[in-house]
């Protein structure tokens, strides 16, 4: 295959409509912005949300709850996601990264107990929930809290 031997796919590519120009093209005259009125103009238009003076959804709706600013957002990390280590492995949160299991630290790694582990870890996190703890030292591995 040769440069001047590509195409594109069949039916991937579509003339412009060109708007304004006769109207044998059926977008000429008005180019489909009908006869008059705020949208028919240049620049024209409303902003987004705008109801045309009517108290809009958003000043309707009342104020509900509040963020916490100073909440910590930690990594989640299940026990079925450790399944990928080798036996007797120190599994670290610079290893998960390394392994695409979490894609950021944020606060810290939580540890939670969904799924099976087979395998005898040394598990190094933030947090571990009960479950998890319990099923790891079940192991014969250790949880412990960095």
């Amino acid at each position: 295959m040769k440069l001047h031997e590509l195409k594109p796919a069949a039916g991937s590519v579509k003339d412009p409509v060109r708007k304004g120009r006769g109207v044998g093209s059926g977008k000429g005259k008005t180019a489909g912005r009908g006869h008059k009125g705020q949208k028919a103009r240049s620049g024209g238009g409303v902003r987004p949300g705008f109801e045309g003076g009517q108290m809009p959804l958003t000043r309707r709706l009342p104020k509900r709850g509040f963020t916490n600013i100073f909440a910590k957002v930690y990594s989640i990390v299940n026990l079925k996601d450790l399944e990928v280590f080798e036996p007797d492995t120190t599994v670290t949160p610079e290893l998960l990264m390394e392994y695409g299991i979490i894609r950021k630290l944020n606060d810290g790694v939580k540890v939670l107990g969904e799924g099976e582990l087979t395998k005898k870890l040394t598990v190094q996190a933030h947090k571990f929930s009960k479950s998890a703890q319990e099923k790891i030292e079940a192991l014969g591995g250790k949880a412990e809290v960095i």
